[in-house]
């Protein structure tokens, strides 16, 4: 099983806004991020540790104008902690082993599928294709991860 921190060299590389969204609490502009669209198979991960978020069968086109996810890939790796900024009380997600800030998690997604949304910056996320799953270290994951077309 790999281990994953928080990578100062992976930080170094990230661009200004993926620095902003990650590492200052921020958030991307809605309709901006560049996995909103996305609809390939594969897996969502934390742009700073590589630990693995989100699949892309998780992934649902919620119109809120982020990444929307109903649920974690692995649970362990998505630390939940109250937010309490800009007058609303929210849920934040932040990669448990990297501590990028990810985005939000609401109790509005699809009933049939738990009811969550995590709404996730594209910022945060690297996305890796499901051929290049076991290359990259997640071949475990394949099983999770629909080979849609």
């Amino acid at each position: 099983m790999p281990t994953y921190h928080k990578d100062e060299d992976a930080i170094a590389r990230l661009t200004p806004e993926q620095f902003r969204v990650t590492q200052q609490n921020a958030t991307e502009y809605p309709g901006t991020g560049a996995l909103l669209n996305n609809k390939a198979p594969g897996i969502y991960v934390d742009i700073v540790s590589g630990e693995p978020l989100f699949a892309s069968s998780d992934k649902y086109e919620s119109g809120c104008g982020w990444p929307s996810f109903t649920k974690p890939i692995e649970p362990a790796n998505v630390a939940e902690l109250s937010d309490n900024s800009h007058g609303m009380v929210r849920t934040e997600v932040r990669s448990k082993y990297g501590d990028s800030h990810l985005g939000h998690v609401f109790p509005d997604g699809p009933r049939d599928r738990g009811g969550l949304r995590y709404c996730i910056n594209s910022a945060s996320l690297r996305f890796v294709p499901r051929e290049e799953m076991e290359a990259q270290g997640y071949g475990a994951y394949l099983d999770q991860v629909e080979n849609v077309a």
